[in-house]
């Protein structure tokens, strides 16, 4: 699958930290106030998508993994004036299809209003939710 005019790359070297931290600081509802250092830290550890128009990133995807049998998808986003044009299919498509998450035992992705998109992906809701545990330290990622 392919845009005209737009491309995905996991070339670390393209992921623009500023509009990501933008994004995640003031328009996600999942990690508002986030630090600039924990975005840039969290990029650098993760296996990162971005969506380009040109040389602007437009979108990003972040995956957490251990590359052998689980990835977390995280920080799936495209900005306003580039949705409806099927990016984040495409974006999803390309993080289903990449070499690195293949053969894994569970990719896994929190999410509280983007269920049809990721169900066309294969997501389901968690059977046997109650086997999953968190430990949640608020504020954290408030911090400098």
């Amino acid at each position: 699958m392919s845009i005209i005019g737009y491309e995905i790359s996991t070339e670390e070297t393209r992921i623009d930290v500023d509009v990501v931290f933008h994004f995640l600081s003031e328009e996600s509802y999942w990690c508002p106030g986030i630090a600039r250092v924990t975005v840039a830290k969290s990029i650098a550890n993760s296996l990162c998508f971005g969506a380009y128009q040109g040389d602007t990133q437009v979108g990003f995807a972040r995956i957490v993994t251990d590359r052998a049998t689980f990835a977390l998808v995280a920080d799936v986003f495209i900005l306003e004036p580039h949705r409806g044009k099927g990016l984040s299919k495409w974006l999803m498509q390309e993080v289903i299809d990449h070499p690195d998450l293949q053969g894994l035992r569970r990719l896994l992705l929190l999410t509280s209003d983007a269920h049809s998109l990721y169900a066309q992906f294969g997501f389901t809701e968690i059977d046997n939710a109650w086997r999953f545990m968190e430990l949640v330290h608020s504020g954290v990622s408030e911090r400098t």
